[in-house]
């Protein structure tokens, strides 16, 4: 069973995520009110996903989750960033210090269990047009100056792999890409595995992110504008 930290500085949204994932058949291991509690709680419980608000007092969501990805445990437990979808800037943020992915607090109770199956099973919540325009709008490509830890393992690529993660950033499914490419979704899945290899990232949402900082990728509307 998928064990489950809720996070949230407001006890009712705490309560509502809580009881929406019991109702799911997800054990809740524990709650936490701020960032700082959150971590706190990892180390206690080591819960398999933490649903986390970003906005939060005396640690926020984006600095409690590069503590807890940074930490060993890192290994077992993800983050599934509770946003309201105005906070763009926050949410990409959060996808950089390790979130694997984001899910609105409207959201419908059944998407909200499904979404913490998605990020237990180590998968990333990036298929939707929400996330890919969400990254364009917010993640400012630094090509051709792109940091020496991006560019190094880009130059490494094969021209399938660039291929992969050129359909990867565009919120491509393996069975998406296996199609695309004409090859097998265990191929497709092999190829996504060895780009994560390379650029050391956890799952297809630290990709995007480094596909679209690395210049790799280019906004579509900077793409437009350099047209």
């Amino acid at each position: 069973m998928t064990r489950v930290l809720v996070v949230d500085d407001q006890p009712l949204v705490r309560q509502a995520v809580r009881d929406i994932l019991i109702d799911g058949g997800i054990e809740v291991v524990g709650e936490a009110a701020n960032g700082r509690e959150a971590v706190a709680a990892v180390h206690a419980t080591t819960p398999d996903v933490v649903v986390m608000d970003i906005r939060m007092p005396e640690l926020d969501g984006i600095a409690a989750t590069a503590q807890i990805m940074s930490a060993p445990l890192a290994t077992t437990t993800r983050v599934l960033i509770l946003t309201t979808f105005e906070e763009d800037d926050y949410v990409v943020a959060a996808l950089r210090a390790g979130a694997s992915g984001f899910i609105g607090k409207g959201a419908e109770p059944d998407d909200i269990v499904s979404a913490v199956r998605v990020i237990h099973r180590g998968e990333a919540l990036l298929s939707s047009a929400a996330t890919r325009s969400l990254i364009e709008r917010s993640v400012l490509p630094q090509h051709p100056r792109a940091d020496a830890w991006l560019r190094e393992p880009l130059r490494r690529l094969t021209e399938r792999e660039r291929e992969v993660l050129l359909l990867v950033a565009g919120g491509s499914s393996n069975q998406d890409i296996a199609e695309g490419l004409v090859i097998s979704p265990h191929t497709a899945k092999t190829h996504v595995n060895r780009i994560m290899s390379k650029f050391h990232a956890r799952d297809r949402a630290q990709l995007v992110i480094q596909a679209y900082e690395s210049g790799l990728v280019i906004p579509s509307s900077r793409a437009d504008q350099r047209g």
